[in-house]
């Protein structure tokens, strides 16, 4: 048991025990919202040519309560072929973070950097398993930098004299 005497080295806690050091914590990874249209079955089985893929992200995110917040990838794919669209999905893949005592300045790089980064492995498994349970081959998306989208989105804007505002954005 220590005396009164003995000096407390860790700064982060108080003297009722409190931590306030600070802390982002994920809580918890969900399916928002998905959707798969294969609008031209059973046709599409039999076309021969190799579709185009168009995938498009968006990151997003908002508070949803005090200290928590939530962050979206978007992920739309379209593959088409010469014959037409073979499939559509659209994901909305989501996580909800805590948040304690992390500067402001710090929240948008870590929303729109590094929480995709934790999601995207997830949200690229219920990509692939959508396409491969539409009756095609699972679809695996590329790896993406999401640090590097951020830093050069960070880069133009301030080119152009812009500045962040919101912890949203699109990478």
């Amino acid at each position: 048991m220590a005396d009164d005497t003995t000096p407390d080295f860790t700064p982060e806690t108080l003297t009722n025990g409190e931590d306030n050091s600070p802390a982002i914590g994920l809580i918890s990874q969900y399916v928002k919202d998905l959707s798969f249209e294969n609008p031209n079955a059973p046709a599409v089985y039999q076309w021969q040519s190799a579709p185009q893929m168009d995938v498009q992200f968006n990151i997003g995110a908002e508070g949803v309560g005090e200290n928590l917040f939530e962050v979206t990838l978007k992920i739309d794919v379209t593959a088409k072929n010469d014959e037409g669209t073979g499939f559509v999905v659209e994901l909305k893949y989501a996580g909800l973070f805590g948040v304690r005592n992390i500067p402001e300045d710090q929240l948008q790089p870590f929303f729109l950097a590094e929480a995709p980064r934790i999601l995207f492995p997830f949200a690229r498994r219920v990509v692939a398993d959508a396409v491969r349970d539409g009756g095609f081959p699972p679809f695996l998306l590329e790896p993406i930098d999401f640090h590097g989208l951020f830093q050069q989105q960070l880069q133009a804007q301030q080119g152009d004299g812009q500045t962040m505002a919101a912890p949203a954005g699109e990478a």
